[in-house]
């Protein structure tokens, strides 16, 4: 087998103090935080489409980077190229996981029928080398949105036969996700939402999508699928509205249509922000529910509006992240899917490398302040002396449905006008996470 990235050697935890740009400076998958090794707490992903299929195209220009790996973009062979050279990055990054879409892996046929002998094909390579190396799929998906058949969405399709073809497509992708065991099958909404009021139905596709979902667990528990559904929520683009807006939105829509005991939440930096919201705040929606599933690690530009997928390098919101995640017991099935690309202008071979490295070394970082955070133990205290008014008797009684209006009015009437509750305190609360942050 063709060596892909010869002049790169295996990456190695080198320490803060280190100015190699090909060694971690934070990632020693060793170190034990809490409890557990780095490695264990960061289950690091390697997203098939950004890393293996993004040149840098956009819609000003044609992409910059050579992703051909020495085969014909477009034929089997390519496809094969790309399972070399993805297999040896994991390993030269000591990456244990993988994700995919469907047609990421393959080149898409003319038929449904063609599409999924390629997909046996590729998925019985994948399938060696995943044996001889040990990696392993985190979680496999569907990409039911970029065909023009989905103009409308899949499940939100007016058109039953696109609906059809997109039933089809996600038993394939579970299929092949089975097959090579992964941990979790994920639905993206893509474009599952509408452009206009003027011409949706929107409680029938609301309704159409969820029917779609049933049958899709129906079917993978069918075959011995033991892992999670995952919802991805995003707000707009492409679509103008998508139906999966936020974590909250979604958590509702499970809880509706009585999808919540096999879905959880695949929660994304960039998409977070895009709603208005934190990446704390959908991570924290979602552990509250107990549906706080996987992660997707990247960032957006505050200065653009749209989903930019930058390499993770914010410190504090990392470390706001693991914080989360550490308070929520962890990522049971899940793990941080780099859904991250390059920039344009960083197309070589070696800036493929530097991204993940990047992100892997912010999210380590991100680990140990979190650690740090709980073991400090000053936003725990503060919190709970926030609510302490809550634990008099009239407090337990409200916490125990146990209460009335009449009964909380009458003490209401008792203790007089009340005082101004306690400061948040949020400038000493933030001075207190740059310190640890910054120490």
């Amino acid at each position: 087998m063709k060596e892909m990235f010869r002049h790169i050697p295996k990456i190695k935890y080198e320490g803060s103090s280190s100015k190699n740009p090909l060694a971690f400076k934070y990632y020693d998958p060793d170190r034990i935080i809490m409890g557990k090794t780095m490695k264990e707490h960061l289950p690091f992903a390697m997203a098939w489409w950004h890393n293996l299929s993004a040149t840098g195209s956009d819609m000003f220009g044609v992409g910059t980077a050579d992703k051909s790996f020495g085969a014909g973009i477009g034929t089997m062979e390519h496809a094969k190229a790309k399972v070399d050279a993805g297999f040896e990055f994991m390993d030269k990054l000591g990456i244990e996981y993988f994700c995919f879409h469907d047609v990421d892996l393959i080149p898409e046929g003319e038929t449904l029928a063609e599409t999924n002998a390629r997909l046996d094909e590729i998925t019985d390579y994948i399938k060696e080398k995943m044996v001889d190396t040990g990696k392993k799929l985190l979680w496999g998906t569907a990409n039911l949105f970029s065909n023009p058949r989905y103009m409308n969405g899949a499940g939100s399709s007016n058109s039953l036969d696109v609906y059809c073809h997109a039933a089809a497509q996600i038993k394939k992708a579970i299929d092949i996700t089975v097959k090579l065991k992964g941990k979790g099958y994920v639905f993206w909404g893509g474009r599952e939402g509408y452009e206009t009021l003027l011409n949706t139905d929107m409680k029938f596709e609301i309704e159409n999508i969820a029917r779609l979902m049933k049958m899709a667990v129906e079917y993978g528990r069918s075959i011995g699928f033991k892992g999670d559904f995952y919802i991805e929520p995003k707000p707009k683009e492409p679509m103008k509205h998508q139906y999966d807006f936020d974590a909250a939105t979604a958590i509702g829509f499970l809880k509706e249509y009585g999808l919540d005991k096999d879905f959880k939440l695949n929660i994304e930096a960039n998409h977070a922000t895009l709603a208005g919201h934190t990446f704390q705040h959908d991570l924290r929606i979602s552990a509250m529910h107990g549906m706080l599933g996987s992660i997707d690690a990247n960032q957006g530009d505050d200065l653009l509006g749209w989903d930019t997928d930058h390499f993770p390098s914010n410190v504090y919101d990392a470390a706001l992240c693991m914080y989360e995640v550490l308070k929520a017991g962890g990522l049971k099935n899940g793990g941080l899917n780099f859904d991250a690309k390059n920039r344009r202008p960083s197309y070589t071979m070696e800036d493929m490398f530097y991204g993940f490295i990047l992100g892997m070394d912010t999210f380590a970082l991100g680990l140990i302040k979190a650690a740090k955070i709980i073991e400090d133990g000053r936003m725990d205290q503060f919190v709970q002396e926030r609510y302490a008014s809550f634990h008099n008797e009239i407090g337990v009684k409200i916490r125990n449905n146990q209460t009335n209006l009449q009964e909380l009015s009458e003490y209401a009437e008792k203790i007089g006008t009340p005082e101004l509750p306690g400061s948040g305190r949020q400038e000493y609360l933030e001075s207190i996470i740059n310190s640890i942050l910054f120490d």
